[in-house]
Order: C-alpha cells, then sequence, then structure tokens
C-alpha cells in the first residue's frame, strides 16, 4: 500500500502564529481543510478546492481585522 502524504498546502492553515482574536476564525478553517484532506482522494480538484479555501480563510482573516 502506498504512503499517503498530506497535501503541503495543510501547512498554510495553521493559526498558532496568530494573535487569539484571529485564531478563532482561521482554526474553523483549518478543521475543514483537514477533514477534506482526509475525506478526498488526491488529485487535481483537492488540490485546487483546497487552494480556494485557503484564498476563502485569507479573505476571512482579514476582514475580521476591519
Amino acid at each position: 500500500m502506498p504512503e499517503i502524504i498530506p497535501s503541503q498546502i495543510l501547512r498554510y492553515f495553521e493559526y498558532s502564529h496568530l494573535p487569539p482574536h484571529l485564531q478563532g476564525i482561521s482554526k474553523q478553517f483549518h478543521g475543514l481543510a483537514h477533514s477534506l484532506e482526509a475525506a478526498l482522494p488526491s488529485g487535481a480538484e483537492k488540490s485546487s478546492g483546497l487552494r480556494k479555501l485557503l484564498e476563502a480563510k485569507d479573505c476571512a482573516v482579514r476582514a475580521s481585522l476591519g
């Protein structure tokens, strides 16, 4: 059985470096990203979905700065 290597993009969903008031927003995306990583087979669509989720996370974090 081949070794399953997690997507490299998951590192961008970490949130412990953020101030506490931003961690709550980012943490939700972290959980979803890891759930999708575990549930979906590797491939272009999974990669694209995770990239778009990362973009959404970045937008949500920036919106909470406002």
